[in-house]
């Protein structure tokens, strides 16, 4: 029954068709993986993509959680003895936590209130008598309350003002109609705390000394930025509707219905209980609200990037040469097989202060021709840029003729959170953190995919106040991600690491390790069905895996593709039915355009599936990523003070946020292209005009060197 109602409310908020999401609620409960789902069980879906599925998995995570804390309002308030028909009913209509909550209200267990000693005291009859405004003489009715705890008739009204007030903030229409207010009027407002504002750590947060704007355009860096600022001791933040007379004069025209005595003690209960009570709570709910809704705006941006940055183009199965540059402590240089195994390190000297440079010329020479070295990745950190120059200057025409390997400069993001890891230590216990870091440089060159899976996703830097965020659905989120682009690219049974295979649909850390430890103890796998083999590895998690790993060199073509092998016997009899085998449907066009795909539809198969099937045959395990591309920086440009306004440089996207995307012009510090800066016409976020290590042309617009700020643009620019 509940999975019924959930069922109805997902597809209500979420505007998709109830039985694609009585499905997938299905499919999801049953084990199978949002990756699994959107890719093999597109008929019960309707089609439903992996960011659908993974909505109907957080709402109906949300629902349970509400369904939860029902049992436990219905419990407290049944306990109590206060459980009507009326509210048992609206509280099971009610699938929102605030509402909830409202309705909780006046019933949840107390502490010690002003509200409560007054009741304790006996004074909440001559509260009731108040609300009800007819009493001419209140003075007269509350001498009848005055006794050993309560000493005048002035106290007795007073607490009975303290009840009015708890009972008009604890009234949903109260609530809702500030809750209004602060959606229409409500102002976020950030002023420096005096004692800190000369200091260093102060002045990042210059912006925010005096400042204001209505809250519902307050976008989510700011907000995440002037809560980074209060917590760090340096702004005050508070959040006020723009009149509180207003608000105030609500209140009483929702409770004072009569121009007397008890009208008036009605309009000062009401005032405190708007400036006591209401005002600090709806302030402390919108304070959540607004951070919770910038936390999703950020955690959404930074899944985005990291998506982006795992799919970057890989290099291939290349022999690699990777750098990580260096000034006094020299250029640490790793030589890779095209496994991405380790061969050979060293440690040169090219630059200042040892300036070695023809030593370490003749050793990169050497190492390229020893090992066979197909491309160069250079870290982009210190030291890069002259990195980079001193490698081209090995290669002019006094190196001999020495071929030129391809030549990348590789983000350094995370590499040293990697080197120092467990993951780090496990590969190369023999070897220091600089080696780690630049062995990680020279594979995520080679596959970014498979090398950044090993770094905590947070740890990466393409985000936007990624430690300010809630890191429980930051890490949720994230995890999503890394899982998504790892099963959406696919992964090499027979040469993916145990991390990497952490992240593949249906395995887990302890089935990777299963997997790994066969593939050591019995060799590579020349068959997917010999996963069934792998201790622990059932059926069901066979069932969510196998689509994802690729054989390349086995005897089954399709155990190289993403066709799932529940399928199999229908490319079998697809072949059966030409004369041929499965290897001429993949090599032979023109057999597969014979193929009428509506012959194969069953009750389970329907067209989806069997369109994907026409596809893998077609392009069998095809790496869904583009293709990699070599850059240079502008020569000319080697730090800020070589920068002059109205330059056109050639950079690289490194970060992208909600208010523009940061770009690396080769000066060791990004430039930002603001969202206005980015089109002649009006965008709606950066990702419509650029992605993450997108090469791109800007202008230098202006250049801020006290703040090592540089403003960068896109327009007009060729």
């Amino acid at each position: 029954m509940e999975k019924n109602v959930f069922a109805k409310l997902i597809a209500q908020i979420l505007n998709l068709n109830i039985e694609a999401v009585a499905n997938t609620l299905t499919l999801l409960e049953e084990g199978c993986t949002i990756p699994f789902i959107s890719r093999y069980r597109k008929e019960r879906t309707g089609g439903l993509n992996e960011v659908q599925i993974a909505a109907i998995n957080d709402e109906n995570e949300r629902l349970k959680e509400i369904a939860k804390r029902k049992d436990t309002v219905v419990k407290t308030i049944t306990e109590a003895g206060k459980m009507t028909p009326e509210l048992s009913k609206r509280i099971e209509a009610c699938w929102e936590a605030t509402e909830l909550e409202d309705i909780y209200l006046p019933y949840k267990p107390r502490r010690r209130t002003r509200a409560q000693v007054a009741r304790e005291q006996g004074l909440e009859p001559l509260a009731q008598l108040i609300m009800l405004q007819r009493e001419s003489h209140v003075q007269q009715a509350a001498k009848r309350f005055v006794n050993d705890q309560v000493a005048s008739v002035s106290e007795a009204i007073a607490g009975a003002q303290d009840i009015i007030a708890e009972m008009i903030s604890e009234n949903e229409r109260s609530r809702q109609q500030l809750r209004g207010a602060y959606r229409r009027t409500a102002i976020i407002t950030s002023k420096v705390i005096k004692a800190k504002k000369d200091t260093d750590e102060a002045a990042k947060y210059s912006d925010y000394f005096d400042w204001h704007e209505p809250l519902r355009r307050c976008s989510s860096h700011r907000l995440l930025a002037m809560r980074r600022g209060e917590s760090e001791g340096i702004l005050r933040i508070s959040i006020d509707p723009i009149d509180d007379n207003e608000c105030i004069e609500r209140l009483h025209h929702q409770w004072v219905h009569a121009n007397n005595e008890c009208g008036r003690i009605i309009s000062e209960a009401a005032e405190d209980a708007y400036k006591r009570l209401l005002k600090p709570s709806i302030e402390t709910e919108f304070s959540n609200l607004s951070k919770e809704q910038a936390d999703n705006e950020a955690i959404q941006v930074f899944a985005e990037n990291l998506k982006q940055l795992l799919l970057g183009a890989p290099l291939g199965q290349k022999r690699v040469m990777a750098i990580d540059p260096g000034f006094r402590t020299g250029c640490k240089v790793v030589c890779l097989d095209s496994q991405g195994n380790l061969l050979h390190h060293e440690a040169i000297f090219p630059h200042p202060p040892v300036n070695k440079r023809m030593q370490a010329s003749v050793h990169i020479l050497q190492m390229v021709e020893t090992y066979h070295i197909e491309a160069i990745a250079i870290g982009n950190g210190t030291a890069s840029r002259e990195t980079r120059a001193f490698i081209d200057d090995c290669f002019d025409k006094e190196a001999g003729g020495t071929h030129q390997p391809s030549i990348f400069v590789v983000s350094e993001d995370g590499a040293s959170v990697y080197s120092a890891s467990k993951v780090a230590r496990d590969e190369f216990p023999d070897e220091d953190v600089t080696v780690r870091g630049a062995v990680s440089i020279g594979r995520r060159l080679m596959d970014p995919l498979a090398e950044l899976v090993k770094i905590e996703p947070k740890s990466i830097g393409v985000g936007q106040y990624q430690h300010d965020v809630d890191q429980t659905k930051l890490k949720h989120q994230l995890d999503q991600t890394v899982e998504n682009c790892v099963n959406m690219v696919g992964v090499n049974l027979n040469t993916a690491s145990q991390h990497l295979l952490t992240y593949v649909s249906g395995l887990g850390p302890v089935l990777a390790k299963n997997v790994v430890d066969y593939r050591r103890a019995n060799g590579a796998f020349t068959s997917r069905s010999q996963l069934k083999k792998v201790p622990r590895l059932g059926t069901v998690a066979f069932q969510q895996c196998a689509g994802f790993l690729r054989i390349p060199d086995a005897k089954n073509p399709l155990d190289n593709s993403a066709v799932h092998p529940e399928s199999y016997d229908i490319v079998e009899q697809m072949a059966k039915d030409l004369g041929c085998h499965v290897n001429d449907l993949i090599s032979n066009k023109e057999l597969r355009t014979r193929i009428d795909i509506n012959r194969y539809v069953t009750k389970e198969v329907g067209l989806p599936t069997l369109t994907d099937i026409m596809k893998e045959l077609e392009k069998p395990g095809r790496d869904p990523r583009e293709q990699l591309e070599e850059f240079e920086f502008d020569k000319r440009i080697q730090s800020v003070d070589d920068l002059e306004l109205d330059m056109v440089l050639p950079g690289i996207v490194t970060n992208i946020t909600n208010f523009g995307a940061f770009v690396d012009i080769g000066v060791h510090q990004d430039g930002l292209v603001h969202i206005s800066q980015m089109a002649n016409k009006r965008i709606n976020h950066p990702t419509d005009v650029v992605k993450l290590h997108q090469h791109v042309m800007v202008k230098v617009i202006e250049i801020d060197r006290r703040r090592n700020r540089i403003s960068l643009s896109m327009k007009q620019v060729q």
